[in-house]
């Protein structure tokens, strides 16, 4: 977007300075202004930033994969409870702690228990709102281990400042490890 902006504005620069440096030879047709500048350029700038926009989206949409593991996250006021299944027993259930595999797809499955919330990781995904007797999934991705920031991004009360949890990556060792015992 920041490109596609900074393009649009260095044109338009352009045009003006050509307009107060150059004389006219010859007098431009409003026509060509219009159909060419106003129609084709727009069109243009706007299918890029459509094709753009359906490439990134797709990747974010969730499907079957054998390599899919899935979380439930549930809200409430203030903190976000995880529940990871996990391959050797019961499901592992953590506070404000998201442990997903680095380089594998995650399907988070966010509900609430009182009021919208919204589960935003910004570096992995769009956000996604948790709502009172829905269950919305949203898909997310790390392409390497680390520890990723994650905030509710819907006003849920006086406590919402407060209310973030942490997405951790892991390598494939470190999953392994948190699959036999759920440690980190």
């Amino acid at each position: 977007m920041l490109a596609g902006a900074g393009a649009i504005f260095g044109l338009v620069m352009v045009l003006l300075a050509l307009a107060f440096t150059r004389r006219q030879r010859r007098p431009v047709s409003p026509r060509l202004w219009i159909v060419g500048g106003g129609l084709v350029f727009s069109s243009a700038v706007l299918a890029a930033l459509l094709f753009y926009g359906l490439v990134a989206g797709e990747r974010l949409l969730p499907r079957e994969d054998p390599r899919l593991v899935r979380v439930e996250a549930e809200s409430s006021r203030w903190r976000w409870t995880f529940r990871h299944q996990i391959e050797a027993g019961a499901p592992i259930e953590m506070q404000d702690v998201l442990h997903i595999p680095a380089g594998r797809p995650v399907d988070v499955v966010l509900t609430t228990r009182d009021v919208i919330h919204a589960f935003w990781v910004p570096r992995l995904a769009g956000k996604m709102d948790a709502i009172p007797g829905h269950r919305n999934v949203l898909r997310i991705e790390a392409d390497e281990p680390g520890v990723y920031p994650g905030v509710c991004a819907e006003y849920c009360g006086i406590g919402h400042a407060r209310h973030n949890f942490r997405v951790i990556a892991h390598d494939a060792e470190g999953w392994a490890r948190f699959q036999a015992g759920g440690g980190a």
